[in-house]
């Protein structure tokens, strides 16, 4: 049988559990800790690619520095030679992850097993990791159904950030050698376009997600990539509610506000988009970016007419500056009211009045009228400036105001008894950020919460720290005494079930229980240790220490063989002719004193017995066959002879 790949001298590679374009994933087991994990494997004929290589190393460094529950957990990395490889060769890389059982949600989407509910669910738990990702600085770039596990329990674990970047990195684009990186369903417009991507990118992606779980179909689809890409940048989707009745006209705008085109009109951050969600649970609507600017524009004027160039009638002056009622044969065109010097027909006089009563400035006060006018432009130059410092200056004061004023306290949640996702999301649900801390308790079992600080009711700034205290389970642990005779897996469970660690294996003889079955544990069975603490394990080789008999008499020899639980071997006596030692003493065993032998091997004593003393008259010889003297035998794994010799 093919002995088993290791890793690093300690991770066991198992079956393929899942493949990508990138990499394969295997089950696996960590020797040391005897812990399941999934273990992450660059393709073999990806290895010598060094954008591959720097990609999945990529993905390491991201998630490495992520601890959240809803984000798959990284222990550890290292690299592997290529099987029949030489040293020349180009060295695979692994990443050592949590082992996550569970569905994706793109196999819960096809089952069409997901409700109204779970759909939000799942996409809060996204959004939840998103938001931590988002804030220590990572776009993970690829969100997808086929990346976002659901456990057993409901839970949400978003894996493979095998293309994340992070967010102070410039040139975090879309595009390497003519390539779009993602998947087309889910790219946001930036993306499909090449451009810079941003968190809000991760949110147009995770619009995409939600509205799949909610329509069953994405929300664009195509013949080909490129066509779908297009879409993204230039089509509408339709409104889920379209495909499911069920949608609320809520979840729409939800929808369309996470699907706009341009990052400046979607959900700036995870924790907007999570609030909107939850408001849309309660049948609250988003009202859209457009329509938020249409509300907030100003009605314009409507721009003054230009003066027409084509005649039109001018009331004449009459002296003493009076405009004579208007009729038309009284009115006169522009070219009429003006000539060389000024108004026809009128004197100095009337002119200057006839001037000022259309607004016209007459020759004599052209200078003091300029002065005016300079000393009005003056007077409307300071005063804009004055306005415009003022409004600066207030400005400022504003900002520094509203900087430096807090915010709203909000009420820390009730999350005692909870389990740790939970926990934490709740946490972050009411605007907090989930520090979580281990501690031992005696009656909160393992993975449960404890309590939290500050306490359930507190009230807390915005986005402050809040303590998660997650028990460990009990501090010392007893060690089971019914682990003697099982398999080595057996115990290996039972012992992480009390919250001890597994350790080494010890290898000891057995007379009972079978080869690699457990005999028993170091430290011993019935010990208290500390939780978390390693214990070895003793396992049978099914091999049985011979002891000494020689020298012993017959009822001891046999009281060992039989009685002694270490030994435990049948046994066949043999009885011969001795005169040196004296009767019923063992004078030879059929296998040497502290040897090893299998489990059930008989032994064969020879017991001494007095020789039969010879007569004084001659006989005649006796057949061979029935006269020729014998060792008596005698053959009791009960230890009762035929000649009433060697009992117990």
């Amino acid at each position: 049988m093919e002995s088993p790949q290791i890793l690093n001298g300690r991770y066991e590679v198992g079956e393929l559990i899942g493949r990508g374009g990138m990499a394969d994933v295997h089950l696996g087991r960590d020797i040391r800790l005897g812990r399941t994990v999934a273990i992450k494997e660059l393709r073999a004929d990806l290895a010598r690619d060094p954008v591959f290589q720097s990609r999945f190393r990529r993905e390491a460094q991201a998630v490495a520095g992520l601890n959240h529950p809803a984000i798959v957990a990284v222990y550890d990395t290292g690299e592997q030679e290529l099987p029949g490889g030489t040293s020349q060769d180009v060295k695979v890389p692994f990443i050592v992850m949590e082992y996550v059982s569970g569905r994706t949600l793109r196999d819960l989407i096809k089952s069409g097993e997901l409700s109204i509910d779970q759909a939000i669910d799942y996409a809060l738990g996204v959004l939840s990791a998103l938001q931590y990702s988002h804030r220590s600085g990572i776009v993970h770039r690829d969100i997808k159904p086929a990346n976002v596990m659901v456990t057993p329990d409901g839970n949400v674990k978003v894996m493979d950030f095998g293309i994340a970047r992070a967010l102070a990195d410039s040139a975090a684009t879309m595009t390497q050698t003519q390539a779009v990186l993602g998947t087309a369903q889910y790219l946001s417009p930036e993306q499909a376009r090449g451009e810079t991507v941003d968190a809000r990118s991760d949110l147009y992606s995770a619009s995409c997600l939600l509205y799949e779980m909610l329509a069953g179909r994405p929300p664009f689809v195509g013949e080909s990539p490129v066509s779908v890409a297009y879409q993204h940048v230039r089509e509408q989707p339709d409104p889920p509610s379209r495909y499911n009745p069920k949608v609320s006209a809520a979840l729409d705008s939800v929808l369309a506000r996470g699907l706009q085109k341009d990052k400046a009109d979607r959900f700036q951050d995870a924790a907007s988009f999570t609030a909107a969600l939850e408001g849309a649970k309660e049948g609250i609507a988003v009202v859209s970016t457009a329509d938020a600017r249409t509300e907030a524009m100003p009605a314009q004027p409507a721009p003054t007419a230009a003066l027409s160039a084509a005649p039109y009638p001018v009331p004449v002056p009459q002296a003493g500056g009076r405009m004579a009622p208007y009729t038309p044969e009284a009115a006169v065109s522009p070219e009429e009211a003006y000539d060389d010097e000024g108004f026809t027909g009128m004197d100095s006089g009337e002119q200057h009045t006839a001037a000022l009563s259309l607004g016209m400035e007459p020759e004599d006060d052209a200078e003091e009228a300029s002065r005016r006018r300079s000393r009005r432009r003056a007077w409307i130059t300071t005063l804009l400036i004055a306005m415009f410092l003022l409004l600066a200056a207030g400005a400022f004061f504003l900002v520094s105001f509203l900087q430096n004023a807090e915010p709203d306290p909000v009420a820390v949640p009730s999350i005692a008894g909870m389990e740790e996702t939970d926990a934490a999301n709740a946490i972050t649900r009411a605007g907090l950020r989930p520090i979580v801390e281990e501690q031992f308790s005696e009656d909160v079992a393992a993975g449960e919460v404890i309590d939290s600080d500050p306490a359930a009711g507190a009230m807390a700034l915005p986005d402050s720290e809040v303590r998660v205290l997650v028990s460990q389970g009990k501090e010392f642990a007893e060690i089971p005494d019914n682990l003697s005779g099982r398999t080595e897996g057996e115990v290996r469970d039972m012992l992480r079930q009390i919250g001890v660690t597994p350790g080494e294996n010890i290898s000891a003889n057995s007379a009972t229980v079978p080869r690699g079955n457990v005999v028993g544990t170091d430290p011993r069975a019935g010990e208290r240790v500390k939780t978390g603490s390693t214990v070895d394990l003793v396992i049978s080789t099914g091999m049985v220490t011979v002891p000494e008999l020689v020298g012993r008499t017959e009822e001891e020899a046999i009281s060992l063989l039989k009685d002694d639980p270490a030994v435990a071997l049948p046994y066949h006596v043999v009885r011969v002719e001795n005169e040196v030692v004296p009767p019923g003493t063992v004078v030879a065993q059929s296998h040497p004193a502290g040897g090893d032998v299998d489990q059930g091997t008989e032994i064969t004593i020879s017991v001494a017995i007095e020789p039969e003393k010879e007569t004084s008259k001659p006989t005649q010889k006796p057949k061979e066959t029935k006269e020729s003297p014998k060792p008596t035998e005698t053959k009791d794994n009960s230890g009762n002879n035929d000649d009433g010799d060697g009992g117990n």
